[in-house]
């Protein structure tokens, strides 16, 4: 079945994003979320980041209003009925997750596709959420989603062929790459990323050296483009805690144990760039280190 029209759920960061690149390629759009404002601010996002692309010349006007034209608001599941694909986008949250697909039963055409943004929950236990998972994937967009290249494919134990192939047409139509993975806690990326991160934390937390000499240790040292630290607040602290906790409790094994102050962090509402305040401290404008 061929993908027109895909339903985005979820107008955060990455539903924004994911919204964006498909429109950019054609793709109709119906974006919702738990309420009229997050969705008001998913679009302005979009907006702000197709404005940005026209000023690094990777769009012109023309190509950024076709875009907007073709994100829809949409506060009602119920409107989602004529998608060909539905990508859930929402926090990484198993419970909020499965509830949206619950959910979504009632209002899907039959031969709709399914797809989770997840950066580390089960694949198959989401399918099972449904009541179709042999046309239920993992589409997880890196994050920026319209800068980063990568998309990781994951298939659940009872995804059908079919709707593999769907999703890397949908993948290099996006003009994208894919890697697969197999349905394993975190995937490739975060199983690799988020450890580091959460060692760099440790790092801070054992006092072996401050926010400012984490990040320049490896931004000099390992050309890292970002330093960990850095990357961990523009992740959201909120986020690496949750893929933490999926790989300590998904692997049972002690070093994926999440540090203490990652924990003290979101404990604190101090999730990084979008509360203003992680590792470092926004409000000013200037990122200055809280410790």
């Amino acid at each position: 079945m061929a993908i027109n029209t895909i339903g985005v759920i979820g107008a955060g960061q990455m539903g924004s994003g994911i919204a964006q690149v498909c429109a950019l390629a054609g793709l109709d759009v119906l974006i919702n979320d738990v309420s009229a404002d997050k969705i008001d601010a998913g679009l302005a996002a979009v907006d702000a980041a197709l404005v940005k692309q026209i000023e690094r010349g990777a769009i012109d006007e023309a190509a950024r209003a076709a875009a907007k034209a073709r994100i829809k608001a949409t506060p009602d599941l119920a409107d989602m009925g004529g998608c060909d694909l539905v990508i859930e986008a929402a926090s990484e949250n198993e419970e909020v997750k499965r509830k949206i697909f619950t959910l979504l039963r009632a209002y899907v055409k039959p031969e709709v596709y399914l797809a989770s943004n997840t950066s580390s929950i089960s694949i198959t236990r989401l399918a099972s959420a449904t009541d179709r998972p042999e046309r239920f994937i993992g589409i997880h967009f890196m994050n920026p989603v319209a800068r980063m290249q990568l998309v990781e494919l994951i298939r659940g134990i009872a995804t059908e062929n079919e709707t593999f192939e769907a999703a890397k047409e949908l993948v290099t139509r996006l003009g994208k790459s894919y890697t697969v993975s197999e349905d394993f806690p975190a995937f490739i990326v975060n199983r690799i990323l988020l450890p580091m991160i959460n060692e760099a934390i440790y790092t801070l937390y054992e006092g072996v050296g401050s926010v400012e000499a984490i990040d320049a240790a490896m931004r000099l040292g390992a050309n890292h483009p970002m330093g960990p630290l850095q990357l961990a607040d523009f992740i959201g602290l909120d986020t690496v805690l949750s893929v933490m906790q999926v790989l300590h409790e998904g692997l049972a094994d002690s070093k994926y144990r999440p540090c203490p102050l990652l924990v003290k962090y979101v404990e604190a509402g101090w999730l990084g760039r979008k509360t203003q305040r992680g590792f470092y401290d926004y409000r000013s404008g200037t990122p200055v280190p809280t410790r």
